[in-house]
């Protein structure tokens, strides 16, 4: 009995010793901005093949100096083909050279959800890119495009 006692008291020492101390682990997510975004250019998505694409697009950084592009709360395009992917471009037109690459088109990432987005530049964006273009590769047409200003 006094074997079982000593287990139980060992066993709080051990809890206690292994509880919350009240310091909390913060977690940054740096796909997000740091602090406040400031935009320094933006545009509304002109929408190209009935997709529905609306919404702003905004260019800019956070308080850390990383760049992010930024979907605005009101973004909205067709997502039901999975693949539209967001490109930076000299242009409104999307032209791809698989071959060679273009370099006036600048690969983002896919958007996977409406309503507000962030992409983190990494390394920021050329100044001589001026629009946002949204493409859908499975169906090889473009979703629409917002011209930053």
């Amino acid at each position: 009995m006094l074997k079982k006692f000593g287990i139980l008291i060992l066993s709080m020492a051990v809890f206690i010793a292994c509880s919350d101390d009240d310091t909390e682990e913060v977690l940054i997510d740096t796909s997000m901005p740091q602090g406040a975004f400031t935009a320094t250019a933006d545009g509304t998505f002109v929408e190209q093949n009935d997709t529905g694409s609306t919404g702003t697009a905004e260019l800019g950084t956070d308080e850390s100096g990383t760049q992010f592009l930024r979907f605005g709360s009101d973004f909205s395009t067709t997502l039901a083909t999975g693949t539209v992917t967001v490109y930076l471009s000299t242009s409104s037109e999307y032209k791809a050279d698989p071959g060679n690459g273009n370099p006036d088109l600048r690969l983002i990432g896919p958007v996977s959800s409406t309503g507000e987005n962030f992409f983190k530049l990494e390394p920021a964006a050329a100044s001589k890119f001026t629009h946002v273009i949204l493409w859908c590769g499975s169906a090889n047409i473009p979703f629409g495009y917002a011209e930053l200003n």
